[in-house]
């Protein structure tokens, strides 16, 4: 039987995940926090002790470390994890190359690989594999990020920033190489070609209305209620609403410095002459 334990992170609405198999006790991180403070420079280990709290107690074996997507809104604390858990696999998208090309002008981030090989493991579009006990099937849901991927483990659904709770809507698509008709495909195709009792576990939660925090649905309820795309939704009035409503943004606050972390696989940059170590904020 699979557990699920959700994490959230109210300075940046996250979702982070702890998925396990209750009878091995194996373990996967799904989407995990580090804390930053854009104003001091300040990072800290808060929601990544949680986590670390959490898996001791429950006596986990944390085989893996999952991420979604390159996250624009907060800093993976994946390496700081790969600390306590050395075995543990990091693993993503095999399209986070494409990621990485995008924006390593962007940042003119001259040193970075962009072959992918930051992370242990690269995974492939629909490939089914196993962490100790737990097995994973990767989905491609690309739109928000061409790197997209969501995480079915039996009947969970872990989607990242593709879809939010059904009266929030869907992710945006405008950062550099996104796209509204691709995410409009992942969702119709993929996720509601699911079975209709299949949970979803959204990676935020921004609890419009002041409403309680939610992060799980269904197939069945995103399909019926989802206020931005539901199975009905046509491509067209989809395209219209999601490229209308991008243009009415503002970016995420810690998009730059989120960026060039998550694509490097969570690594902070490396220290220089005085030990500090300094993100690169583009100027235009």
């Amino acid at each position: 039987m699979i557990q699920v334990l959700a994490q959230f992170d109210p300075q940046t609405f996250t979702l982070s995940y702890l998925v396990w198999d209750e009878k091995t006790l194996d373990a996967l991180i799904i989407d995990p926090v580090l804390d930053y403070d854009s104003a001091s420079g300040k990072i800290s280990c808060e929601s990544l002790v949680k986590l670390e709290t959490e898996a001791k107690e429950k006596s986990l074996n944390i085989q893996a470390i999952l991420e979604t997507h390159a996250h624009a809104d907060h800093l993976s604390s994946s390496q700081y994890l790969k600390k306590t858990y050395p075995s543990a696999v990091l693993a993503i998208s095999e399209r986070i190359k494409t990621v990485q090309a995008t924006f390593k002008p962007i940042f003119n981030l001259t040193e970075l690989k962009t072959d992918g090989s930051q992370f242990d493991l690269l995974l492939k579009d629909n490939q089914v594999i196993s962490f100790g006990s737990i097995k994973v099937k990767v989905l491609p849901t690309p739109g928000h990020t061409p790197a997209c991927a969501s995480f079915l483990i039996a009947d969970n659904l872990f989607v990242g920033d593709s879809m939010f709770m059904p009266d929030y809507g869907t992710g945006r698509c405008d950062f550099p190489a996104g796209s509204a008709k691709d995410l409009y495909q992942s969702i119709q195709k993929v996720m509601y070609a699911l079975p209709d009792t299949t949970k979803i576990f959204v990676g935020h939660d921004y609890q419009p209305g002041g409403r309680a925090l939610a992060f799980q649905t269904t197939v069945k309820e995103a399909k019926e209620q989802n206020i931005q795309l539901k199975s009905s939704t046509s491509e067209k009035e989809f395209l219209e609403f999601r490229i209308q409503r991008d243009q009415q943004l503002s970016a995420p606050k810690l998009l730059l410095p989120s960026i060039q972390v998550n694509i490097d696989a969570g690594h902070l940059p490396e220290a220089e002459t005085n030990g500090k170590s300094y993100l690169k904020i583009p100027l235009s």
